[in-house]
């Protein structure tokens, strides 16, 4: 399934979300830049898992700059795709959830998203030396929080009913339930065979992450309403 928009507008204008899509892009064009330069490029600002459990034994500088990449790592990709993929599902919630939160909290929210689906993602991969590439951990984060904070907004989303494809609203808890659903058997699938591919728990701990945090913070969020409820 693929979302093309949702019926929810946003109540404000999402800075930080157009912007960490600017970013993304910006950090892209220069990957390409780089050229030959990339490949050292990817492993010393990537994530590159089995660097964590020694940086931890080291300590000083060098669990410092391991620690970075725990954010750098966040604004790299992989391809046109990637980023393309990425991005598209940044722009289609990212506005909702950041209009509850708030601009700068919603930035706050989107990195400690990101980290913490890293550090799912290198538990569960101790031993690998690829390096981890990509916003989607912190885009699960968003997602799992727009799944709580508007279960019943519509996501127009492409559904493939072979032999052929229909456009249908779906609510978005249907929408992105099934998403992290497929999420977790694939991750569930992969667990403990390392080396590259998709991050999968990265998306699985994002996704917990931003729905453990919408719940938390209800009370505190700017608008707790749902906007998909209100005439």
């Amino acid at each position: 399934m693929i979302p093309l928009r949702d019926q929810n507008p946003s109540r404000s204008t999402p800075a930080v979300t157009r912007g960490l899509i600017v970013l993304n892009a910006a950090m892209f064009l220069y990957e390409l830049w780089l050229g030959p330069g990339l490949k050292d490029f990817m492993f010393s600002w990537g994530l590159v898992p089995a660097r964590l459990p020694a940086a931890l034994e080291v300590g000083g500088e060098s669990l410092v700059w391991t620690g970075l990449t725990l954010v750098s790592s966040l604004f790299l990709h992989g391809g046109w795709m990637h980023l393309i993929g990425n991005m598209w599902y940044l722009w289609i919630f990212g506005d909702n959830v950041e209009d509850q939160f708030g601009s700068a909290m919603f930035l706050v929210f989107y990195i400690a998203a990101g980290v913490a689906a890293s550090l799912i993602h290198a538990y569960t991969n101790l031993g690998s030396r690829v390096p981890t590439l990509g916003a989607s951990g912190a885009i699960a984060g968003v997602l799992g929080a727009y799944a709580v904070m508007f279960p019943r907004a519509k996501v127009i989303t492409l559904v493939p009913l072979f032999p052929f494809f229909q456009v249908i609203p779906l609510p978005a808890v249907f929408m992105l339930g099934i998403w992290f659903v497929f999420q977790f058997v694939a991750g569930a699938v992969s667990f403990g065979q390392g080396g590259g591919g998709v991050a999968w728990w990265a998306h699985i701990g994002g996704f917990a992450f931003g729905v453990v945090v919408a719940k938390v913070t209800y009370p505190f969020r700017r608008r707790p309403e749902s906007y998909a409820e209100v005439e």
